[in-house]
């Protein structure tokens, strides 16, 4: 039987990897935004999990909400991306130092 913390183990290693991605890889920007993903997923893991072993929809409804803006960010990031590769030509994190002011 799985267990609740089962969940929140599984959730917790998700944040680990995503952190842990982000820190280690600081150069595309395309794993940045995958590792943010990943974070809202971690999130997401442990709001269905306590939802379901509390027996509350409330949980679940708002993972709905947490899709969208992933979705929405992942949209909006993937757009820029693609304006900063026509741009510079590049997707290094280093390289887009120009963009400040």
């Amino acid at each position: 039987m799985i267990t609740l913390d089962h969940y929140l183990v599984f959730g917790a290693i998700l944040l680990c990897l995503s952190v842990a991605g982000i820190i280690i890889n600081r150069k595309n920007l395309i794993v940045l935004l995958m590792c943010i993903e990943l974070m809202l997923l971690a999130v997401n893991v442990n709001f269905v999990a306590f939802s379901r072993f509390r027996g509350d929809v409330s949980g679940q409804a708002f993972v709905f909400f947490i899709l969208t803006v992933a979705a929405a960010e992942a949209a909006i990031g993937l757009a820029i991306l693609v304006t900063l590769f026509r741009n510079r030509r590049t997707i290094n994190v280093a390289e887009l130092d120009s963009l400040k002011g």
